[in-house]
């Protein structure tokens, strides 16, 4: 198995990568190794160890967990990892959610007031370029030409290539959340020459062109959906990564592609190879690696990918207050993470015993917030992510620190909305009767039934039924630009813009500054509007 579940038994992978430098001027350079290059990749049997680092840059803080050998410096190393930037650059940002901790320039993502110095920020765009540099090495000597030269044949050139589809997809998604998170950013691939250079920036429009390109050449390379091994990308992780970036063409482009994103969605969903879970609460626990509707997760073992991001966050932050740790397989909480009454509000009962996406903890906690930092009381928590499994064993750090959860980037719900969506915003070749039928699936299971069926739906119910499904799961911040209802003062909830009563912001918050230590480095770049 390649999952995370396996990583140290890759024991080469501490010397495959070096820490990535802040530096963007030097954003290509060759990684350092203990073992040369040469060494590393004349034998076929490290190639999935380093494409196992790869998928490992996602879930994993650095080369020794749960700290120690960061793969990025200028931050905390828990604050640093991936998926934890990721998590708080979608969340934070919106109504669904809001942290009591005061550390560095933590407060302005919900305080929307970020500038091109945020620490938090700098650090997600380190992360991208840090798998872009890792998966453009890796790329650059799996080629055909490469293979041939070391004698690589048979069955271990043809692994050899979908190694290096499944790399390409990994960088493919890194220059999707820049897209989505910067615009216009700096870019470079395998054919550039490897050494310090300044990068040239390419435009939004440029890198959607780019990455829709890449994710169509390797669709045919990747394993069939559901084939492959778990927690590997495959065709159908391509075909959701498409319809994403199609559903979000008119914002980073100008140009609608709804048809595209019908089209991609409709493939997944055609695989037949996902289903819906039956029980919604059951996808967040510490065994949903046995889960029929995740395409692609974030994997994650309390044993052996030890790190105080990921999931370690995620579950821990979330609990505190009257909340008992050991109901969630963790030996204490880090009294972070509330919600806002915006995402309570779209549950008519909030009780669970109705809809059972409700997941709240509602004990000595306010619905209303009058303050945002230290007072974890103050919001209504959520229980989504738990570390104790479907039986309700606890996961397998028996010393209850690093959860076994695993988590979702892509799911089959989230085709489903995005299939409808798509169709009711003029996507060609979907119809919307099957829009409504998809989203009354969503529905169905979180209903225990057809109690809970829509006659109709417009986009407002889209938008409000992604809530619901998909809280907590780093889609908010991207829904709400591509509905016009982030920065606009026709949305508010509390503390946007850093007042209780909320207030709309300036309209260049749609994306992110580029880090200000980069313009410096690299004279090609230019700051995006606004910063």
């Amino acid at each position: 198995m390649l999952t995370l579940r396996n990583l140290t038994k890759t024991g080469v992978l501490a010397a495959m990568l070096a820490t990535a430098s802040s530096c963007m001027q030097d954003l290509d350079r060759q990684p350092f190794y203990d073992v040369t290059s040469v060494s590393v990749y004349q034998d076929p049997a490290n190639y999935k160890q380093v494409l196992a680092k790869l998928y490992a840059v996602l879930a994993v803080s650095g080369q020794q967990g749960p700290a120690g050998k960061p793969d990025i410096s200028g931050i905390d190393e828990g604050f640093s990892n991936y998926l934890r930037q990721y998590w708080m650059a979608q969340e934070l940002t919106t109504d669904e959610a809001v942290i009591g901790w005061n550390d560095g320039s933590l407060p302005d993502y919900h305080n929307m007031n970020w500038s091109s110095g945020n620490e938090f920020i700098t650090a997600m765009y380190n992360r991208i370029f840090y798998m872009v540099t890792a998966s453009n090495e890796f790329i650059r000597e799996t080629t055909d030409a490469k293979l041939a030269e070391r004698g690589i044949t048979g069955d271990n050139a043809t692994n050899a290539r979908v190694y290096r589809a499944e790399a390409r997809f990994l960088r493919a998604l890194a220059y999707y959340h820049a897209i989505d998170m910067f615009g216009s950013v700096p870019f470079v691939t395998e054919a550039d020459a490897v050494g310090s250079f300044t990068p040239r920036q390419i435009s939004r429009a440029e890198l959607f062109t780019y990455i829709e390109t890449e994710l169509k050449a390797i669709e045919t390379e990747l394993a069939a959906p559901k084939t492959g091994e778990y927690g590997r990308a495959d065709q159908a992780a391509a075909w959701t990564l498409l319809s994403k970036l199609y559903l979000n063409a008119q914002v980073y482009t100008g140009t609608p592609r709804y048809t595209e994103a019908v089209t991609y969605a409709d493939k997944v969903i055609k695989s037949n190879a996902y289903g819906l879970d039956a029980d919604y609460p059951k996808l967040f626990l510490a065994d949903n690696n046995t889960s029929r509707e995740i395409i692609l997760p974030i994997t994650f073992d309390g044993t052996r990918t030890k790190t105080y991001g990921g999931m370690t966050f995620i579950v821990h932050a979330a609990v505190g207050g009257k909340m008992s740790p050991a109901n969630f397989g963790i030996n204490g909480g880090w009294a972070g993470m509330r919600t806002t009454k915006n995402l309570v509000n779209l549950f008519p009962d909030p009780s669970g015993k109705t809809d059972t996406r409700a997941l709240f903890f509602t004990d000595g906690q306010s619905l209303e917030i009058n303050e945002v930092l230290n007072k974890f009381e103050e919001g209504y928590a959520i229980t989504k992510f738990k570390n104790v499994t479907s039986t309700g064993a606890v996961g397998s750090d028996t010393e209850g620190n690093f959860p076994d959860t695993d988590f979702a980037l892509f799911r089959l719900a989230d085709v489903y909305l995005m299939y409808a969506e798509a169709v009711l915003r003029g996507g060609t070749g979907g119809d919307q009767t099957t829009a409504l039928n998809y989203v009354n699936l969503v529905r169905q299971r979180a209903y225990k039934g057809t109690t809970g069926n829509l006659a109709s739906i417009n986009l407002d119910a889209i938008l409000a039924e992604r809530g619901r499904e998909l809280y907590w799961e780093g889609h908010r911040r991207t829904d709400l630009i591509r509905f016009g209802r982030f920065t606009e003062a026709s949305y508010l909830w509390p503390f946007k813009g850093g007042v209780k009563a909320g207030r709309g912001v300036e309209a260049f918050r749609t994306v992110f500054p580029l880090p200000a230590a980069d313009l410096i480095a690299n004279p090609n770049l230019k700051q995006n509007q606004g910063y």
